[in-house]
C-alpha cells in the first residue's frame, strides 16, 4: 500500500506524456516535418524519433538535477523556451525554402492529350522522400528543454526517492513518444497521396502549417524575452 501513491504518479506520468505531445508547439513543428512525407509510415518514424529526442533531453536534465543535485536557475528556462521559439521559426523558414526552391517539391508542367480535347498544360507536385529522422530527433532534443526544469522540480517535490523520480521522467518520455507518434501519423494524413489526391490542397496545407509555425515561434520568442 505504501507504493500505491508512486504507482498512481507513474500512471499519471504516462498520461501527462501523451497529453504533452498535443501541445501547439509540438504539433506545429512535427507537422512541418511530416508535410515533406507523402506516406504515413515514414511520418510515424519521424514521430518516434521526435519523442526519443524529447525524452533524451528531459531525462538528461533530470539526471543533472536529481542525481547530481544541480540547481538550474529558473530564469534559464525562459531562454530555453525562446530557443524553442527560434527553432519553430527556423523549421518554418526552412520548409518554405525547400518548397519554393523545389528541393522537396518539384513542380513541372507537361502537355497531355485527352480524347476529343485539345492539349493543355497540367501542374503536378512530386514530393521526394528524404530521411528526416535525424532532424526529428534534433527538434525533439530542443523541445525537451522547454518546461523540463519545471517538470523535474515538480517530480522532485512529489516523489522522494531518486529511482522513482527518474522512473517518472522515463515513463513520461515513453508517453511523449507514443503521443508524438500518434500526432505525426494523424497530421501526415493530409499529405498522403493515397488518401488525399488534391495537389492544391496539400500545397495550401504546407503554406498554412509553415505560416502558423513561423508566427507561433515569433510569439514564443517575444513572450519569453521581451514581454
Amino acid at each position: 500500500m505504501e507504493q500505491l501513491p508512486v504507482i498512481i504518479l507513474l500512471l499519471y506520468a504516462l498520461y501527462e506524456g501523451l497529453l504533452h505531445a498535443f501541445e501547439a508547439d509540438h504539433i506545429l513543428a512535427v507537422t512541418n516535418i511530416v508535410s515533406q512525407r507523402n506516406k504515413i509510415s515514414p511520418a510515424l518514424k519521424d514521430g518516434i524519433f521526435w519523442g526519443l529526442g524529447h525524452t533524451s533531453t528531459i531525462f538528461l536534465i533530470g539526471i543533472i538535477m536529481i542525481l547530481f543535485k544541480v540547481n538550474i536557475p529558473e530564469h534559464s528556462f525562459s531562454w530555453f523556451e525562446a530557443a524553442v521559439g527560434l527553432m519553430l521559426v527556423l523549421v518554418a523558414s526552412y520548409r518554405f525554402y525547400i518548397f519554393l526552391r523545389n528541393e522537396q517539391t518539384v513542380f513541372h508542367t507537361h502537355r497531355r492529350e485527352h480524347a476529343g480535347e485539345n492539349k493543355h498544360p497540367h501542374m503536378h507536385v512530386h514530393l521526394k522522400g528524404n530521411r528526416l529522422h535525424k532532424t526529428s530527433y534534433g527538434i525533439g532534443i530542443v523541445h525537451g528543454l522547454a518546461g523540463s526544469g519545471a517538470l523535474v522540480v515538480l517530480v522532485m517535490t512529489q516523489i522522494g526517492t531518486v529511482t522513482s523520480s527518474l522512473l517518472y521522467l522515463l515513463i513520461f518520455g515513453i508517453g511523449s513518444i507514443a503521443g508524438m507518434t500518434l500526432v505525426a501519423g494523424v497530421f501526415s494524413i493530409p499529405f498522403s497521396k493515397k488518401l488525399i489526391h488534391s495537389t492544391l490542397l496539400r500545397t495550401v496545407l504546407v503554406f498554412v502549417s509553415s505560416a502558423l509555425c513561423f508566427v507561433y515561434g515569433c510569439y514564443v520568442i517575444y513572450e519569453n524575452l521581451f514581454a
